[in-house]
C-alpha cells in the first residue's frame, strides 16, 4: 500500500477546499436561479390568475361592463380668493375676485382655488379647465338676488335649447374640473321662483303676498315680478322671435339651473352643499367621466322645479354617499326632450348610483320624463327614501320617443311613501288616460309605433323593502309599446293598495310579499301578456287577483305556502283559459 506524504495530504486538503468552494458557488447560483424562476413563475401565475379574475370580478361587480371612471387630477399650486380682492362677511360682491382667481389658476396650468371660511356674496362663477374650486369648512357662498348680475345667454333647460339667465355656477367645454370641500353654495332661489298656494301654510302665504310680487289670475300662484308673471302665464305677450335683447324684461321667468356643466370631461363634485336653487339644482349635461360624491343637495319642499340632481345625456359616472331634501325629483336621469333630444342622440349610460338617502322629493330615483335620447346600463343600489312622495319613478309620454333599457335597482329601502312605491307612467301630463274607478282598467286606443314612441324594457328590481306606501306598484303602459321584460324579486311591501298594471308584457314576480293595510285586491292587471307570479304572498286582502282585458294571455299564478281557490281569483270570462294556477 502506497504511503501518502505530508505534502500530498496538504495538496489534497487544498483541492478539497477548492472543490467545496466551487460546489458552494454552483449550489448558490442554482438556488438563486431557482428563486428567480420561482418568483417569475409565481408572478406570471398571479398575473395569469388575478388579472383576468380582477377584470372578471370588476365586470361581475356590476351587471354591465362598466368602464373605470376617470378622475380629474390637479397641480398642488393654490390660490386664495382673498389675494384677488375678495372681502368676506360683507355685501361686496366677490364675483370678480373668484373668477379672476379661477382664470389665473387655469392659465397657469391649473391647481386649486380656495374659498376660505366666511360669508361671501357673489354673482355667477365661471369654472375653467384644470381648476379645483375648494371650499373650506365654514365657507358660505350666497349668490346675489340682483338680476343685473346674470346675463341672458343661449343655454338649456328641461331638455331643450333655450334663452336663460346665467347659472350661479357654470362651465362649458371644460376638462379636469372639480368643486370640493365642506362649503355651502346658496342659489338664493326664493328671489326667482314662483310659489303655489297649496304648498304653503296660510301664514306663510300671507307673508309672501305682503312681500310684493304678482298673483296669477286665479290667485293660486305667486310670482316675484310682473316679468316673471308674463313669462309664465301670458306667453302670448312675449316677442314672436325670442332674442337675448328682447327677453330682458322677462328674465326673472328665465330661471337658471344652479350648477350648469355642459360638455365637460373628468368632473368631480365632492363634499359641498348646493341649496336653494332658482330651478334645478345640479345639472351635468353631455358630460363624460362624472364623479359625484358626499354632496348635500337641498331645496325647500315647495320649490317649483326644485330638482336635486339631473344627469342629462351623460356617460360614465358614479353618484355615491349623497343626501337629498328637495322640492321636486331627487336623483333624475334624463336625455333630452322630443325631437331635439332624439336628434341629439346622446343617451345617459354607464352610471352607478349607490349609498344615497332621499328625504322629501317628488321621486327618489327617477328616469324621465325627458328621455328622448335614451337611458341604458344604469345601476341604482343601496338607496333609502324617507317620506319621499314616490319611490322609484319612471315617466314619459307619447311623442318623446327614446328607449329606457338595462336598468338595475337593488337594495332599496323606503318608508312613509305618500303615493306609489314604484310607478311607471307613460301618460305624463296627459289628461286622456282614464282608469275605471272601480277596477283600475284603462282602455286606450292603440297608435302606430314610430320614433316618437317611448319604450321601457329590461328592468330589474331586487331586494326592495317598503314600510308604508299608498300603493305598492302601478304600471300605466301604452298598448303599442307595453312596459316589458320587468323582474321583481325579493320584495316586501306594506301599502294600502297593492299591484296594478295596464299594458305590460313579460313581467315576473318572484318571492314578493305584500301586506295590505286596507282590504282590497292584492294584484290586478289588464291587457297584459306573459305575467308570472312565483312564490307570491299576500296578507290583509279580500281578494288576491283580478285579471281582465281582452288582450291578456299567458298568466301563471303561484303562491308561497298557500293554495289558490276560485274565490281568490276573478278573471274575465273570455280569457279564463289564459290563466294557469301552479300548486
Amino acid at each position: 500500500m502506497p504511503i501518502t506524504t505530508g505534502l500530498e495530504l496538504k495538496k489534497i486538503k487544498i483541492d478539497y477546499l477548492k472543490y467545496k468552494l466551487i460546489m458552494r458557488k454552483i449550489i448558490t447560483n442554482f438556488l438563486v436561479c431557482l428563486a428567480v424562476c420561482f418568483t417569475l413563475f409565481c408572478n406570471n401565475t398571479i398575473d395569469a390568475q388575478n388579472t383576468p379574475q380582477e377584470k372578471a370580478s370588476t365586470k361581475k361587480k356590476y351587471p354591465f361592463d362598466m368602464p373605470e371612471v376617470q378622475l380629474p387630477k390637479f397641480k398642488t399650486d393654490t390660490l386664495n380668493i382673498v389675494d384677488f380682492g375678495a372681502v368676506p362677511n360683507s355685501k361686496i360682491l366677490c364675483t370678480k375676485a373668484i373668477n379672476a382667481a379661477i382664470s389665473k389658476c387655469s392659465e397657469s396650468g391649473g391647481g386649486v382655488v380656495v374659498i376660505p371660511s366666511g360669508m361671501w356674496a357673489s354673482g355667477p362663477i365661471h369654472m375653467k379647465s384644470n381648476v379645483n374650486l375648494n371650499t373650506e369648512s365654514g365657507a358660505y357662498i350666497l349668490f346675489t338676488s340682483d338680476l343685473n348680475q346674470y346675463q341672458l345667454i343661449h343655454s338649456y333647460f328641461e331638455g331643450s335649447k333655450v334663452i336663460r339667465c346665467e347659472s350661479p355656477i357654470m362651465g362649458t367645454d371644460l376638462e379636469n374640473i372639480a368643486i370640493t370641500g365642506e362649503g355651502i353654495f346658496d342659489g338664493n332661489g326664493s328671489k326667482w321662483r314662483p310659489v303655489k298656494i297649496g304648498k304653503m301654510s296660510a301664514p306663510q302665504w300671507k307673508d309672501l303676498i305682503s312681500s310684493g310680487g304678482v298673483l296669477s289670475k286665479d290667485g293660486k300662484t305667486w310670482y316675484p315680478s310682473e316679468g316673471s308673471f308674463i313669462g309664465h302665464e301670458e306667453k302670448e305677450k312675449l316677442p314672436k322671435i325670442l332674442t337675448v335683447e328682447n327677453m330682458k324684461p322677462y328674465k326673472q321667468a328665465l330661471r337658471p339651473v344652479m350648477v350648469s356643466l355642459v360638455n365637460c370631461k373628468k368632473v368631480l363634485l365632492d363634499g359641498v352643499t348646493f341649496q336653494n336653487s332658482p330651478a334645478w339644482n345640479v345639472n351635468p349635461l353631455m358630460c363624460e367621466n362624472l364623479t359625484i360624491s358626499n354632496l348635500t343637495i337641498r331645496n325647500p319642499w315647495y320649490a317649483q322645479n326644485g330638482d336635486g340632481l339631473d344627469i342629462e345625456s351623460c356617460r360614465i359616472g358614479t353618484v355615491s354617499n349623497c343626501k337629498f331634501d328637495v322640492g321636486d325629483d331627487a336623483i333624475c336621469i334624463k336625455s333630452g326632450k322630443d325631437q331635439e333630444g332624439r336628434e341629439r342622440g346622446k343617451p345617459t349610460e354607464l352610471f352607478v348610483i349607490t349609498n344615497c338617502v332621499v328625504y322629501h322629493a317628488h321621486g327618489g330615483f327617477v328616469i324621465g320624463s325627458e328621455m328622448s335620447g335614451g337611458v341604458r346600463n344604469v345601476l341604482a343600489k343601496n338607496l333609502t327614501f324617507i317620506g319621499t312622495d314616490c319611490g322609484l319613478r319612471f315617466k314619459s309620454v307619447r311623442g318623446r320617443g327614446g328607449v329606457v333599457e338595462n336598468i338595475w335597482m337593488e337594495d332599496i329601502r323606503m318608508s312613509d311613501i305618500p303615493t306609489d312605491a314604484i310607478n311607471f307612467n307613460l301618460y305624463y301630463f296627459v289628461k286622456g288616460a282614464v282608469e275605471d274607478p272601480i277596477t283600475g282598467e284603462m282602455i286606450v286606443q292603440k297608435e302606430t309605433v314610430s320614433e316618437t314612441t317611448p319604450a321601457f324594457k329590461n328592468m330589474y328590481f331586487k331586494n326592495i323593502y317598503v314600510d308604508g306606501a299608498q300603493q305598492a306598484l302601478k304600471i300605466m303602459g301604452i298598448p303599442e309599446m307595453p312596459v316589458q321584460n320587468i323582474q321583481f324579486q325579493n320584495m316586501i311591501i306594506r301599502s294600502e293598495v297593492g299591484i296594478q298594471m295596464n299594458y305590460t308584457a313579460n313581467i315576473d314576480f318572484d318571492n314578493v310579499d305584500l301586506k295590505l293595510d286596507k282590504p282590497g285586491i292584492s294584484a290586478r292587471f289588464f291587457n297584459s301578456q306573459n305575467i308570472d307570479f312565483k312564490e307570491f304572498n299576500s296578507e290583509g286582502e279580500n281578494q288576491l287577483f283580478l285579471v281582465g282585458g281582452n288582450l291578456t294571455k299567458d298568466v301563471t299564478l303561484n303562491m308561497k305556502h298557500r293554495k289558490l281557490y276560485s274565490k281568490d281569483i276573478k278573471v274575465l270570462e273570455s280569457i279564463k283559459n289564459q290563466v294557469k294556477i301552479i300548486e
